[in-house]
């Protein structure tokens, strides 16, 4: 950190952030990117002179941390608020600046004319070189003031940054990564699903021309909040261009009382020259070490075994007992009891919000399955779906006026069911009572929270509730954390629909898609490894035939795909062939072998052709490596391409060797396979060689998928 009069300039690794704040200007960011050493923050002010432009303003409006309405800048402002339709043109100006450390500062700034005040917290954590930002804003008027929007912050983005990419997708398909056209204009995704949605990931990606996966400039944006956001790109006529990320609200949903405060979701911003994937590491570090809490961190990933695909609703005590065996077998170490298990339920119709075992199903309680999964060596878990009730429950007749609902306005159906209102603390004292039972009750170390639709009208007692509803369901799941340290929570949400570095705090796994389509799978979980490592990432095998795409894949391809994640099983081990399982059970050796690796190593992706996914996974000393390729089509090439390995020591040497699937057979031989003997002793190459060079790949059948395994000699 450097203060230098009216300037700030934080530095972190390779990485510069400089500002402008002095006392009675508008805060604003001279630079971010590329370390700079010797050169003066007074001469980047001058540097980023403006001039007027005939047809414009006759003096230049200069950009702030906010952009706020006061200042008149074309393209969206960062903070839009009033009071009552007045007191609307906030222009704010720093009054102090505060540095806690040499690694952040508190700007803090006043509008004396609308009464409001805009605290901006920035830091740049000197361990993962990752940038966060928040706005506080506070009341100082006499009268409420109402939010309409306000972002995390307002950050110019580079002008070398000319390439963007936005996510999207659907349920079953999440993390899809979308190229946008370059515009003059705005780019602009709003999410009002109330969670952080299948189809708008709160992320955005920037880079140069020449950017690739292992080289060039790179910008990432992920706002951690797990209700509504808006993602937005605003570029101006004038050539600059700004991203905002922040909480989206409905019309009268955050109104501050006088003297009250309200404080962003926070901003993760990352800058690197070195490509998309160094980028990611960046976001997987910071995630790892000053996101989530490390409880479980010296411990393992377990393998699972979900019975959701294997019994759906039809729970019967000795079926449940024979996959627990089977599981056992193949080497699962967790057994989740999934929906079904509860009240009345007995369909997707019934039960939710009835939290007790059901006696019709389980006439002496959970511990008799319980018992004989921990007598297996498994740890248990269980399913809920805490947020949600259907009509058709004890709860729900008890308490019809629990729920989110728009006054006079029906509800949207959606999976037979309504979202219980967590804002009214009867609802969340309800919740815990009866989810800290079946924990207090049963040694269970596993929750699968689950959410499984959109909050279509979120009102509580006539006033929008997302924001209040998000932060106290954060505060619901860390009050169960603090009754039960050893438990830990996967965020589901149908799979990927509550994925961000919020619920993070409070979560230790995220449910990555419901598709267990290996094919599938191979590009979901490549989206969403721009932002999430690999250890958060729930992956499972799945059944031959997947039953959302209809599509049949084979075993090796299942496993290949899951190995790369939190790897468990989901599908019915006990209709699987014999082959199968053995080629199952292989897996989660190999698996468990290379576990550590796969959870702590340095991810990369690789660029391959369109036909192509792979990945690979690096010790930080660069001693071993694994890597994937996956053929997810026929190419139009006689033959495959290279693999070009990264991330490796160009000085060390390498024994190279395909470990899966084995054995592994090229469509035609001989092959680099018998060549370079790959399957036994392996072939020893330097790491130059496997970097610059390349090695060629076998000739593969589409839909296969081959893991190579490099160690130091």
């Amino acid at each position: 950190m450097e203060r230098l009069d009216d300037f700030i300039t934080l530095t972190a690794g390779n990485t510069s952030l400089v500002l402008a704040c002095g006392i009675g200007s508008r805060p604003s960011i001279l630079y971010w990117g590329s370390r700079l050493k010797n050169t003066d923050p007074a001469l980047l002010q001058l540097m980023n002179t403006r001039q007027s432009a005939q047809g414009g303003t006759d003096t230049v409006v200069s950009a702030s941390l906010l952009n706020e309405t006061g200042s008149g800048l074309p393209g969206l402002s960062g903070f839009s608020a009033h009071r009552d339709g007045r007191s609307w043109a906030s222009l704010f100006k720093v009054v102090s600046v505060e540095q806690p450390s040499e690694s952040e500062v508190v700007i803090t700034c006043d509008d004396e004319v609308t009464d409001v005040r805009a605290i901006h917290l920035i830091g740049f954590n000197p361990d993962s070189n990752l940038m966060t930002c928040q706005t506080k804003i506070i009341n100082r008027g006499d009268d409420a003031l109402s939010i309409d929007w306000c972002a995390a912050a307002s950050l110019p983005l580079n002008p070398k940054a000319s390439r963007l990419f936005g996510f999207t997708g659907r349920w079953s398909d999440e993390f899809h990564i979308e190229e946008v056209e370059p515009f003059m204009g705005s780019y602009v995704r709003e999410n009002k699903s109330g969670r952080t949605s299948h189809d708008s990931f709160p992320a955005l990606l920037a880079c140069g021309t020449e950017t690739i996966e292992q080289s060039g400039p790179s910008f990432g944006f992920h706002l951690g909040w797990s209700g509504n956001h808006r993602v937005r790109v605003d570029r101006l006529s004038d050539g600059r261009a700004f991203v905002q990320l922040g909480e989206y609200f409905y019309p009268g949903e955050m109104q501050l009382a006088p003297g009250d405060m309200y404080t962003s979701p926070v901003l993760y911003a990352g800058f690197t020259t070195r490509g998309l994937s160094a980028l990611s590491r960046k976001f997987h570090y910071h995630l790892r070490h000053f996101v989530m809490d490390g409880r479980i961190n010296e411990k393992p990933r377990p393998i699972h075994y979900n019975t959701w695909e294997a019994v759906y609703f039809d729970h019967d005590l000795g079926h449940l007992k024979k996959l627990a065996d089977a599981a056992a077998h193949v080497g699962a170490e967790r057994f989740i009891l999934d929906d079904g298990w509860f009240g009345g339920r007995r369909d997707d119709k019934t039960g939710l919000g009835d939290w007790w075992p059901s006696l019709d199903q389980y006439p002496e309680g959970l511990g008799p399955l319980v018992d004989h999964v921990r007598q297996l060596g498994m740890e248990f878990g269980i399913w809920f779906e805490p947020e949600m009730v259907n009509p058709d429950s004890e709860l729900y007749r008890a308490h019809p006026d629990w729920i989110l609902q728009a006054d006079g306005v029906e509800q949207v159906p959606f999976r037979n069911q309504y979202v219980l209102d967590l804002t009214r603390k009867e609802v969340t004292d309800y919740l815990f009572e009866h989810i800290n039972k079946i924990l207090s009750d049963h040694d269970i170390t596993y929750v699968k929270w689950d959410m499984n639709r959109d909050i279509n009208h979120p009102g509580s007692r006539g006033r929008p509730a997302v924001y209040k509803q998000t932060r106290v369901l954060y505060d619901l799941i860390d009050r169960l954390r603090q009754e039960h340290p050893a438990v830990e929570i996967e965020s589901c949400s149908s799979g990927g629909a509550r994925a961000d570095y919020g619920v993070l705090r409070y979560t230790d796994r995220i449910w990555t898609s419901d598709s267990n389509d290996a094919l599938d799978r191979q590009r979901i979980q490549r989206g969403a490894s721009h932002f999430f490592p690999l250890e958060v990432m729930g992956a499972h095998v799945g059944p031959e035939t997947c039953h959302i795409t209809g599509r049949r894949l084979t075993m090796k391809l299942r496993v290949a795909t899951a190995f790369f994640g939190h790897m468990g099983m989901e599908l019915n081990l006990l209709e699987e062939v014999p082959q199968d399982i053995e080629v199952l059970k292989k897996g989660l050796e190999l698996h468990k072998k290379h576990r550590a690796l796969l959870h702590g190593g340095d991810f990369h992706r690789l660029d391959t052709p369109q036909h192509v996914n792979a990945i690979g996974v690096v010790a930080s000393n660069m001693d071993e490596g694994l890597f994937s390729w996956c053929n997810m089509t026929g190419h139009r090439e006689t033959l495959p391409g290279r693999i070009f390995f990264t991330g490796l020591a160009q000085d060390y040497k390498y024994r190279v060797r395909i470990i899966w699937p084995a054995p592994v057979v090229s469509t035609t031989s001989p092959s680099i396979i018998e060549a370079a003997d790959l399957i036994d002793g392996g072939c020893v190459i330097p790491g130059e060689a496997l970097m610059r060079v390349g090695m060629q790949v076998p000739l593969m059948k589409p839909e296969t998928c081959l893991i190579y395994h490099l160690e130091k000699v």
